[in-house]
């Protein structure tokens, strides 16, 4: 064991007896507090406080966040080795991963998944509860692997942070699943509200990201939440938030066609995206190393970084850049900066800028990194839609306002990746401080979705999820079998039979059982197949048969079985398609379970359905 080692666990050892004196004191206040809501708040009133304070906590959290990542990009950047900086930008990348994986290894010691998927996940499959390490792994590490330089968002792992602490404070004040997916939810509108001062777009983004059903009874916390994240953020940093501009330049009736076809532009951009994305982490899923994937996509980054400097962290300094019209300013302290006046240059440095962009960030993810994808879209929207309308103005086709197109085409690369077009509108309106730019930002986002719908029905966020099974949608149907969980509803109080058993013994079985189905299970017990009691009633009782009939010669196969693994999805197929009331469970290696029944199926069905959508 390293020193580092024993010095940790040292001190653990004298903290343990702190912490449990800690723990001892929270719960006491846990009971005060639930006492005094009990005299005085209704539940309402408790989960609009709830909304407050952790509106409150999200704000606190993407201060934090973003501070930490200025902070460690000043020292590397600006500071000690301003004369190496961007030749150091080959070897940045790989430093900070390696230290946030280190972090993770010897103090988080568990997984720390990405933020915003995270977060899905939790709301489908694990009840709305998130692990208490959240509440820190993902700041420390994201901090860690953006200010070295990855290429990636803080918004995910923002809102994967406040998500755990919506999350925690629910189990805390021991609140049933609705209300914790609630607090996910404005934990969720928080950090958006936060980061970009846009209270509207974050209430949006939670109901079509997040995909938090939108109910009298989650509007006014989301609200709360959202406000109260905007007012901390406002508070702490004043006027310094990621963008805002003022439109100057008008909205003409001639451009409209010109957005549509931004539109379409935006739309294929988004595939590139998934088809880039996916491509890459295909390659590094089939490396069975860690350290062999952080050392080839780490290098790979270093390399990227060194060549087209822009792409360092999320990037945001080159899309203020273009939007108000500086440009060339992305061109300085690159390989390419004397071409500083040069248009075909710059459009062929950004047009490579929004290509390589998503790869930077995949590299970043594949090499152990901690971020999210939410800023290289909006990176890549600023960058194509420079493209697009430089482009046009070129060559003669129209003249066209920069600034406006920029800014819609980032709407659209949201509108299509995320497959949140009305987050996207609002957040680009409240940005730019009106509204003038909102039909234009309808037609292009609108179109940029449609685009993207037909080839990839999931976002980003959400394909793996969907993949498995484990995506909760506005759906109600769809989303309650999603919370449904199998093991649940396996009925194991099924007598198994012999296949050799004789008819008498059979009989005998019976008699003892309130069942009338009876699986059939070998020595290994594995399913050979199902005695239905209804079937051989008619020879029950003749004698005759007792020691010469076989259970083997009255069993049946099963019309389907059910595997412990399988989603209610196909759960509910197989009853369709068998047509059968009854279906056996068997587990991973094929061995009997029990049976699961369609009426049960049902009744929990509308007992979860009433649980979870009633207002």
């Amino acid at each position: 064991m390293s020193k580092a080692s024993k010095l940790f666990d040292k001190t653990k050892e004298q903290v343990s007896p702190y912490l449990r004196h800690t723990n001892t004191m929270l719960a006491k206040l846990v009971a005060l507090i639930l006492e005094w809501r009990k005299d005085y708040l209704t539940e309402k009133q408790f989960t609009y406080f709830l909304a407050i304070l952790i509106g409150f906590i999200s704000g606190l959290v993407a201060i934090t966040i973003k501070n930490s990542v200025h902070f460690i990009k000043y020292l590397l950047t600006k500071s000690f080795f301003v004369d190496y900086e961007y030749v150091l930008y080959i070897f940045y990348p790989v430093v900070g991963i390696l230290l946030a994986q280190w972090i993770i290894r010897k103090m988080v010691k568990q997984p720390v998944n990405h933020g915003i998927p995270n977060a899905l996940h939790a709301i489908s499959k694990k009840n709305a509860l998130i692990r208490m390490h959240n509440l820190y792994s993902s700041v420390v590490t994201a901090s860690i692997t953006v200010g070295f330089g990855g290429s990636a968002g803080l918004e995910g792992p923002t809102v994967g942070t406040t998500s755990a602490w919506g999350a925690n404070i629910g189990t805390l004040f021991k609140l049933p699943y609705k209300t914790r997916t609630l607090l996910i939810g404005c934990a969720a509108a928080g950090a958006m509200a936060s980061l970009f001062n846009a209270p509207i777009a974050a209430i949006v983004f939670a109901i079509e990201v997040i995909m938090l059903d939108l109910t009298t009874a989650s509007l006014i916390p989301l609200l709360l939440a959202s406000a109260t994240a905007a007012i901390t953020s406002k508070f702490f940093l004043g006027g310094d938030i990621l963008f805002h501009f003022d439109i100057t330049e008008e909205v003409r009736f001639s451009h409209l066609p010109y957005y549509v076809g931004l539109g379409i532009f935006t739309g294929i951009a988004c595939l590139y995206f998934y088809s880039s994305f996916n491509w890459i982490t295909k390659v590094f899923d089939s490396m069975k190393r860690q350290r062999t994937k952080t050392i080839i996509a780490g290098s790979a980054l270093g390399g990227l970084l060194f060549l087209l400097p822009p792409l360092y962290g999320e990037g945001y300094e080159a899309v203020n850049a273009i939007i108000e019209g500086r440009s060339y300013d992305i061109l300085q302290n690159s390989l390419f900066e004397d071409y500083v006046g040069n248009i075909y240059v710059l459009l062929g440095f950004v047009l490579v800028l929004g290509l390589t962009k998503v790869i930077a960030a995949t590299l970043t993810f594949r090499a152990g990194g901690i971020g999210g994808m939410f800023a290289p879209t909006l990176f890549m929207g600023a960058m194509f839609g420079f493209v697009y309308v430089r482009a046009v103005n070129l060559f003669g086709l129209a003249e066209l306002p920069v600034t406006n197109f920029t800014l819609v085409a980032m709407a659209g690369m949201l509108a299509g990746t995320l497959h949140a077009p009305l987050m996207a509108i609002f957040l680009i309106a409240e940005i730019t401080g009106g509204y003038e730019l909102f039909v234009p930002l309808m037609i292009t986002s609108s179109i940029a979705f449609v685009t993207v719908k037909q080839f990839k029905p999931h976002s980003i966020y959400t394909t793996q999820l969907a993949r498995r099974g484990e995506l909760i949608t506005h759906d109600k149907d769809q989303a309650v079998l999603t919370l449904m969980r199998l093991h649940r509803e396996i009925e194991t109080d099924f007598t198994t039979v012999d296949p050799y058993n004789t008819l008498g013994d059979l009989v005998k079985t019976i008699s003892e059982s309130k069942r009338n189905l009876f699986p059939v299970v070998d020595e290994k017990n594995n399913l050979i197949g199902i005695v239905n009691l209804n079937e051989i009633r008619h020879i029950i009782f003749n004698q005759d048969l007792y020691q010469t009939t076989f259970v083997h010669d009255l069993m049946n196969d099963a019309h389907d079985f059910v595997s412990k693994e399988d989603n209610m999805d196909v759960v509910m197929r197989k009853f369709e398609q068998s047509g059968a009331w009854n279906l056996p469970v068997l587990d991973e290696a094929g061995h009997y379970v029990g049976f699961v029944s369609k009426s049960k199926l049902f009744s929990a069905y509308r007992n979860l359905l009433k649980d979870f959508y009633d207002s």
